[in-house]
């Protein structure tokens, strides 16, 4: 099974975040995820659009870009003109859902949602119509290197069924908690993304991490 590595460069040295994503894209990296915290949906403040367009400079390959920030909407252009080529923003910060992955796609921006593990999972399928991925979240968002919660594992499962009965093509991406040992469950039950950060990061040999994300032995 193949699945798509995305390092999360939340991970990532801040003194040196352009050579950061290079170094990840070298090591096989298929999106460089940025984690936009406000300190406010999450505890956590980490940075804003102007460092997603200064590390649009660096990388080639997609930017997914996850906004963890109450009322997403305000913002959505700014993250839009970054360079942002995946778009996402959790469906617990705003009011606005639809109306904003139809701006997202209006800008031809590939658009998602975000949901927490409190969140029922049924609420995502309100917006199948509008999707092309869904991040479901396999930690409480706002810190990287938290343990893997194992009921993501379910939800996973549900949502590729719910995709699959309809004969959709939307992505579904899990972020938070993936590590080598648990990365084929994962992706076995259903994801086609998975977001890596101090797993990664923090390896001597990121290439190998990814390999094993991928699912290339």
């Amino acid at each position: 099974m193949t699945v798509k590595a995305a390092p999360s460069i939340l991970s990532g040295d801040f003194s040196r975040m352009g050579e950061e994503v290079i170094r990840m894209e070298r090591a096989g990296a298929d999106m460089i995820h940025c984690d936009v915290m406000d300190g406010l949906f999450v505890p956590n403040l980490t940075f804003g659009h102007k460092m997603v367009a200064d590390l649009r400079k660096y990388a080639t390959t997609p930017m997914d870009v996850h906004l963890m920030i109450v009322r997403p909407e305000r913002y959505l252009d700014k993250y839009i003109e970054a360079g942002a080529d995946r778009l996402s923003f959790h469906i617990e910060a705003t009011e606005l859902i639809t109306e904003s992955l139809e701006r997202i796609r209006s800008a031809d921006v590939k658009a998602g949602i975000a949901i927490c593990p409190e969140t029922p999972i049924e609420k995502a399928i309100e917006y199948f119509d509008y999707c092309d991925f869904i991040v479901v979240m396999g930690v409480h968002p706002g810190f990287s290197g938290q343990k893997y919660i194992p009921e993501t594992t379910e939800r996973l499962k549900f949502l590729r069924s719910e995709i699959s009965k309809r004969n959709l093509t939307i992505e579904l991406e899990m972020d938070g908690g993936a590590n080598e040992s648990n990365v084929r469950e994962i992706a076995s039950a259903g994801a086609d993304i998975i977001v890596s950060g101090s797993c990664a990061f923090n390896s001597p040999t990121p290439e190998k991490v990814i390999q094993t994300f991928r699912g290339i032995d």
